[in-house]
Parts: C-alpha cells; structure tokens; sequence
C-alpha cells in the first residue's frame, strides 16, 4: 500500500499577490499529515487562526509526489 504523506505549513508572504514567503527562517511547520483529509483540517486551522493577517498564508505540500517508487530514479535523487 502506497503511504501518501502531506506536509502542512505557512508564514507570512512578503507580497499577499506572490509565494515568497518574508522571513524562511519563521515558516511555521504545523506537521505531516498520513492523509489529505487531516492535512486539509490541519490547514483549515492554521489558516483560521491567522485570518487577521493578510500576508499569512498556509499550504498543503504533497510529500509522496516528491518520490515515484515506480520510476528508476526519482527527481530527487538526480539532484544528489
């Protein structure tokens, strides 16, 4: 059975229309997640916490597609 990992996190962007987020090293990792479903009310709640605050942002990162088992060789190992 294929393990499908989501990383949760967020910070505050420097623009609100743009991705990049101001400071990295204040990134806040809210966790990883064995299923969409509890990465998504993971990321309901971060993002609700910080309505406020325009600039915050939170993402759900899909983990398992960084490596295909299927391949033989995934995009992160030619980096290495």
């Amino acid at each position: 059975m294929t393990q499908r990992l989501h990383l949760v996190f967020g910070g505050e962007l420097s623009d609100p229309q743009h991705n990049a987020f101001r400071n990295t090293e204040d990134i806040d990792i809210v966790g990883i997640f064995p299923s969409y479903a509890e990465a998504y009310d993971a990321w309901k709640s971060a993002a609700h916490s910080t309505v406020d605050n325009a600039h915050m942002r939170y993402f759900i990162a899909h983990l398992h597609r960084l490596r295909d088992e299927e391949a033989e060789a995934s995009s992160t190992e030619e980096l290495g």
